[in-house]
């Protein structure tokens, strides 16, 4: 066992649990930059980490009732089929493909600057969403069902390829089509919503043969700790410090993968 995955696996797990923002966004950068590890490897390994790593926090939300089920389920409505679909055409282009690892490098670096500019705009999508309730918007509201779908499939698809967005990204898009539903209820649907995405998603990868048992193993040993530990200091750390700290870190790493 690799100890330096143990302590990466705890210094995310801290951050996760200081900021919300979903591990796959530090993770897989970590695993790919300074390690060392095939980006299809670090994807596939990933995503079942964090399902694993999520599954604890569907179980509380889920006993303080404080998840809209039928948002997941509109959303899972897009977002399974739709990560399916990746995985079979990632298995077309085959796992030993050099251009397998050059498309997800590229849907990678997109991911980490979108999820940067959900943790700098999350505040402002909320508003917009707000704006567009208030004016009661009938059609925008008959349609929003369909939007919701369609958010699940661009969210399946992102996710599949980068193990990135099932986090920062999920919640932006629920603060803009549900901007009346309060903060808490939309934190326990975007992780109840990921954990079956991430672990369909991360099946997927591991029939392909990117999953690495030892490293997740590792990550898992450290990160477990971390979250817990990271949560219990979430409090002492202002929101307003670690969020544009964080999103500027991802909006470089971002730029990086992508040039």
């Amino acid at each position: 066992m690799d100890w330096g995955y143990t302590l990466s696996g705890l210094l995310v797990g801290i951050l996760v649990g200081l900021t919300g923002v979903g591990g796959g966004s530090l993770m897989t950068p970590l695993l790919v930059f300074v390690f060392g590890i095939p980006p299809v490897k670090a994807v596939g390994t990933d995503l079942l980490f964090a399902a694993i790593t999520k599954s604890g926090g569907v179980w509380i939300h889920s006993r303080l009732q404080t998840i809209e089920w039928r948002i997941v389920g509109l959303l899972a409505a897009g977002s399974v089929p739709a990560s399916l679909l990746t995985t079979y055409g990632l298995q077309q282009i085959g796992v030993h493909n050099e251009r397998l690892n050059t498309i997800i490098t590229t849907a990678l670096g997109f991911a980490l600057i979108l999820t940067s500019i959900a943790l700098l705009f999350k505040g402002e999508f909320q508003q917009l969403g707000r704006r567009l309730s208030g004016q009661k918007l009938s059609a925008w509201k008959e349609w929003r069902w369909v939007v919701t779908v369609i958010a699940g499939i661009i969210l399946g698809v992102l996710v599949t390829l980068t193990s990135v967005g099932a986090g920062a990204l999920g919640a932006a898009i629920l603060f803009f089509l549900y901007p009346g539903l309060p903060t808490v209820r939309i934190v326990g649907t975007d992780i109840a919503h990921a954990v079956p995405l991430t672990a369909v998603a991360g099946l997927g990868h591991l029939h392909m043969g990117t999953v690495d048992f030892v490293l997740l193993g590792s990550l898992l040993l450290g990160s477990l700790p971390g979250i817990y530990l990271g949560s219990r200091l979430s409090h002492r750390v202002p929101e307003k410090v670690m969020r544009p700290i964080l999103a500027s870190m991802l909006m470089l790493i971002g730029v990086k993968f992508v040039w």
